[in-house]
């Protein structure tokens, strides 16, 4: 019976405050989904530096004709042969090593008409403007100082250049699209409490009359503030499925679908379906548990029987 009568009461308030509960939702769920999208795009920037600085090499380019009139790293000339089996030896005795690639002129060349084949400024360079490189790939990615250290200035080297630092600009921007994410969900959070306590307000000053002769019968505070905050909690559940969906919709139309990012981007390793899914009782526990605290707190002050 007392089941019953709960229910009954949710039914109520949630018809006569239709609208607001309807404004509830749509926040709840916004808020929510932006949470959830900002959870996903720090591991996705996670994801992709995993799978990147794992591939990224150290490059050291040598010094060529070119660059003994206009660098100063390289006053004494184009590195010798001898300058290269020395850098050579002495990157073979580094434990932090783990493969070596030497790429010449006309290697480097070549792989520069690859990708700005098409540019104008592409057809104006010849193979011995091209510097030589080693490649290093290093068993921690993090030990790259080891490496510049050891090579930077020395006679034949031109500079050091860990490839990771052209990445970072990339990952600082997507942290940065995280950041602002989440300063939007948190306005959007702030805005669906203040919904949640009006609605409550509302809803409770509407049955003032029936939650009085519920306190003179004997019913408990608690019994009294119940069908309000499972009003609360139902409004939320909904907007946190809402939230779900969209966050669902929204991998699948970027990665999978529409988009289409998959196929576009197959040098970028995108997170899997695993950590949507993973996120989603998370979305939902904060969309149930949210408003039914935030009713329970303005009960606590504005319900008055």
């Amino acid at each position: 019976m007392r089941a019953q009568f709960v229910l009954s009461e949710i039914g109520v308030g949630l018809r006569r405050n239709l609208t607001m509960t309807f404004a509830v939702v749509v926040s709840v769920a916004l808020s929510l989904a932006l949470f959830g999208g900002a959870l996903l795009m720090r591991e996705q920037v996670s994801t992709m530096k995993d799978y990147w600085y794992d591939k990224v090499n150290v490059s050291i380019f040598l010094c060529n004709k070119g660059d003994a009139q206009s660098d100063p790293a390289c006053t004494k000339g184009a590195v010798t042969d001898q300058e290269k089996a020395s850098i050579k030896a002495d990157l073979d005795k580094m434990g932090i090593v783990q493969h070596i690639y030497h790429e010449s002129e006309d290697e480097a060349y070549k792989h520069y008409q690859q990708q700005y084949g098409k540019t104008a400024y592409a057809s104006s360079i010849t193979p011995d403007q091209m510097e030589e490189s080693f490649r290093v790939k290093l068993k921690d990615p993090q030990k790259y100082k080891v490496i510049a250290t050891a090579f930077s200035g020395r006679d034949g080297v031109q500079s050091v250049q860990d490839q990771r630092s052209i990445l970072e600009n990339l990952f600082s921007l997507m942290n940065g699209m995280n950041v602002a994410a989440l300063c939007v969900m948190a306005l959007m959070l702030v805005i669906a409490l203040m919904l949640i306590v009006n609605t409550v307000r509302v809803s409770a000053f509407s049955r003032r009359r029936e939650t009085g002769i519920m306190r003179l019968v004997g019913a408990s505070s608690f019994y009294i503030q119940l069908p309000f905050i499972m009003e609360a909690a139902f409004a939320g559940l909904i907007g946190g499925v809402v939230a779900c969906g969209m966050l669902m919709l929204g991998r699948y139309f970027l990665i999978d679908g529409g988009l289409d990012l998959q196929q576009k981007m197959q040098l970028v390793k995108f997170i899997g379906w695993d950590a949507v899914l993973s996120k989603l009782p998370l979305v939902l526990a904060i969309g149930l548990l949210m408003p039914a605290l935030a009713a329970f707190a303005a009960l606590r002050k504005y319900l008055r029987v």
